[in-house]
This record gives C-alpha cells, structure tokens and sequence, in this order.
C-alpha cells in the first residue's frame, strides 16, 4: 500500500499543507512585527523554542524595486541558522501597485523563501495613506489584482494573505472574498482596522470563518490571531474554532518561550540578563558594520522589558539601561547589578 503521507512531503513543496499534516492542526507561528521580529529576534525565539514558522518584519515592494532601497530591505529578508535550517521563513510584503508586487517578488526569489504572504492588515495610518495594508480592504479589486500578479510571480511557491475581520467595522464578506482567491493561507487577526488592539479579539466568529473556508477553498490553511499569550491558550482556541493554526503577536513580549509551553519569568535573574546579553551580541553583529550601526541601537531598548522584569529592582535597572547608549555599557550595568543583588 502507498504510503501517501510519505509521498506527499516529498513532492509538495506547500509549507501549509505540509505543518498541517504533521502537526495535525496545531501551526504556530510568530507574527510580522516591525522592528521586533528582526533576524536578531527571531533566533532569541529559536533558541528557547521555535515555532514552526516565522514571518519576517513586512517589507515594502516599493523599496525592494527601487535600487537606493533594495540593499538596505535585503537585511530584513536574512535568515536566522535555524531558518536556514527548517525552511520556515515567511517574507510579508506590503504595497499597493501591482506590478511592483510582480517585480519584488522576482527579486527576492532568489532569497528562498518558504512562502510569500501579502499584509492587508496593518492598520499604520502611514501606511494606510499609501493605499496598502488595511487600505485594501476597501479597495478588493486592486488587491485581487495585487495577489493574481504576486501568484504568477511566485510560481511554486506558496502565497498566503494576512488580514483583519474589517475595516471600520466588522465585514466577512471581505474575509469570503480572499477565500475565493485560493491562497495557500489565510491569517485573520480577528479585528477590525478601527478597533486595533483596544478590544479583545472576535475568536466567537471563528467558527463561522472556518465553516467559510470549508464552503469555499478547504485546501486553504486557516490561522487565528489575536489576544494569544500561551500555547495552551492557542491550542484551546483551535480546538474550538477549526482553524489550523494559530499566530502569536503581543504575547510574545510577555513570555518570548511561549512557544515552547514555557514560562519566561519563572527564569533566574541571571539567565535572563544571560538572554538578552545573546539578544544584545546578534543585533552588534547584524546591524553594526564598518564603524557604524545600519540600524539605530535605540530599536534595542523595547525589549529591556522583556527580559527586565519580574525580580526585585528591576524597574530602577530598566531606567538605567534606557539611559545607557552603548552595549558595553549596557552589559556592565547589569553586570554591577548582578554582582551586588544575586
């Protein structure tokens, strides 16, 4: 007798398809964050447990076709060596021309991506300004045609589309729309534009949405997104809805081992200053090149918190490090700190 599972990891080149068979309905994933999910990130993720697939901070096509812009948007398509290793590296795009999407995916093919995921989510009135991101939840038919451009351009590799629930308000004739496109996936952050982060996510509807999908395109993978902050929760959500997966954003500040079903601050003081030490050595080697940093040091700070937190004096230790401007001074603060409180 075949074994089909057997065949169809070998042929299938569709990462979805491929987690979903192994992990049985349980995907997880670290969402697109800018100036958070960077290469440095990312592997701090890795190393205390990695999900199974990542999402690079999402790029803009309009950078990646202009020559001045390419080289500096190629940091944010490296891999980490765990990347380089699973194979489960997701570039998000964002734009709203067509062709531009056309052009930027023939560029970064030869970077290897696992798949290709399209933002129609970020609510950045910046970006919204542009026509791109949530903006084309009022425009489907200009985001129809970015997708149709973006899937010939990508050839076998596999697109997927990152969303919100609506607009101004609530809207899952959006939500059928994408679906009758056939991507390979479909992430729904289970809010609407206007409602941001202020409420909690609407995982009531996802029932519903996953009763669509199987009308529609039951081959599409479905990921839920919103107010997840361990992979217990994640995985009780999906039980509950149908979805396939599920994708951590927010939570992700709060305990950076999530994914591993651990518990970040129940760590040691010494492994946590340990932690981001690591943090602090891969973003210098990433972002620091000839005498000059590419990528302000500053970026940094926002995660202080993370592994700041949680033990006696560390809100006095945390205002210290915001004030401090160098990595060595950084690390000797901390090491003062070590050295006179543990």
């Amino acid at each position: 007798m075949f074994n089909w599972g057997k065949i169809f990891k070998k042929s299938n080149k569709n990462i979805w398809q491929k987690l979903k068979l192994e992990k049985a309905g349980k995907i997880s994933i670290l969402a697109p964050m800018l100036d958070v999910t960077d290469k440095p990130f990312r592997q701090i993720v890795a190393d205390l447990g990695a999900p199974d697939i990542f999402f690079t901070e999402f790029v803009s096509v309009d950078g990646l076709c202009s020559e001045g812009g390419r080289e500096r948007l190629y940091l944010m398509l490296k891999k980490t060596k765990h990347e380089k290793k699973n194979k489960n590296l997701v570039f998000q795009l964002f734009g709203s021309d067509p062709d531009k999407f056309f052009q930027a995916i023939k560029i970064i093919k030869k970077f290897d991506p696992a798949g290709i995921d399209i933002n129609t989510g970020c609510p950045d009135k910046a970006v919204i300004k542009q026509g791109s991101g949530s903006a084309l939840i009022n425009d489907p038919e200009r985001f129809k045609k970015i997708f149709l451009a973006s899937k010939k351009a990508a050839g076998n590799i596999p697109m997927s589309i990152k969303t919100r629930i609506g607009f101004n308000q609530i809207d899952l004739d959006w939500i059928k729309f994408l679906l009758k496109l056939k991507p390979q996936a479909l992430i729904v952050h289970l809010r609407t534009r206007k409602e941001m982060s202020k409420v909690p996510a609407h995982w009531e509807l996802a029932e519903q949405i996953n009763k669509m999908r199987e009308k529609i395109s039951p081959e599409t993978v479905l990921i839920g997104n919103g107010d997840i902050e361990s992979k217990k929760e994640g995985e009780e959500k999906l039980e509950s809805s149908g979805f396939d997966g599920y994708m951590v954003g927010r939570g992700i500040f709060y305990n950076p081992a999530l994914f591993e079903g651990g518990n970040f601050d129940s760590f040691l003081v010494e492994k946590k200053i340990e932690v981001m030490f690591s943090h602090l050595d891969l973003f210098e080697e990433e972002f620091y090149k000839k005498d000059r940093w590419v990528k302000t040091f500053a970026l940094m700070k926002k995660f202080f918190k993370i592994y700041i937190n949680g033990f006696g004096g560390a809100k006095t230790l945390r205002t210290k490090l915001m004030e401090e401007k160098t990595i060595s001074g950084v690390k000797k603060i901390c090491q003062d700190f070590l050295e006179n409180n543990v």
